[in-house]
């Protein structure tokens, strides 16, 4: 990243996807330094090259689920303040239920769920003033149509909602602000794996383009909140 007045935007989930478009949208369109981080390295190497021309994107490669992965994110954040935190790692499993094992439940929610906590917890001494999003599904929104195959991924999904919730309370009088964005049908990879053949209307350029705003601006106006961004469900 460069160390001028650039803000500092945190990407993880970063290798494909909305998220991939999303790290492009803050370096390219609004200037900010760039941290992506994914367990893809393949992936990542392609979007540092894609954003060369900015000069604003530096890649980690990393499992946000290995046993040392705060401290590494950590050591390669250092002494920055962050602008912003966007969550958008995670996984899929599409599974019926009565067949679903306890070590793939364990897995969903660490690559889901308990990762988000190690890193909020790693980023949080430079996060004060920032704003932390956390990347949910219409499947974990309350009172939301849910489909046979999904539970887990969906029940991980309301888990980071809430989580998400109390972390604003636990920061309320420290920063940083905290909000979910439950996220509606979008043309990707996973959309297509839990939903073989549907066509989604929104592109990843659409929604990395409106996570790249919330990130940097939705914290005036929210905190604390779960927020569905959908024109389809699925």
């Amino acid at each position: 990243m460069k160390s001028d007045a650039a803000p500092c935007v945190i990407v993880t989930g970063a290798g494909q996807g909305f998220g991939r478009a999303t790290a492009l949208e803050l370096a390219s369109v609004r200037g900010c330094s760039v941290l992506a981080v994914s367990r893809n390295a393949n992936a990542l190497a392609s979007l540092a090259a894609e954003a060369a021309a900015q000069g604003r994107v530096e890649v980690l490669a990393l499992d946000l689920t290995a046993a040392n992965a705060g401290e590494r994110l950590k050591a390669a954040v250092g002494a920055r303040n962050i602008d912003a935190l966007v969550l958008n790692h995670g996984q899929l499993l599409n599974k019926p239920f009565a067949q679903i094992t306890r070590a793939e439940l364990q897995e969903l929610f660490t690559a889901n769920v308990f990762s988000c906590v190690t890193v909020v917890q790693a980023l949080l001494g430079g996060l004060s003033s920032g704003h932390v999003v956390t990347i949910g599904s219409m499947g974990g929104f309350q009172d939301s149509t849910k489909y046979p195959g999904l539970s887990s991924y969906s029940a991980s999904k309301a888990a980071l909602a809430c989580l998400s919730q109390c972390l604003a309370t636990e920061f309320a009088s420290t920063g940083p602000k905290v909000n979910c964005l439950c996220l509606g049908s979008v043309d990707t990879a996973m959309l297509r794996a839990a939903f073989p053949g549907y066509a989604s209307p929104t592109t990843p350029a659409t929604m990395g383009a409106f996570i790249a705003r919330f990130a940097l601006e939705g914290h005036r106006v929210f905190n604390g909140q779960v927020l569905p961004v959908a024109v389809s469900n699925p």
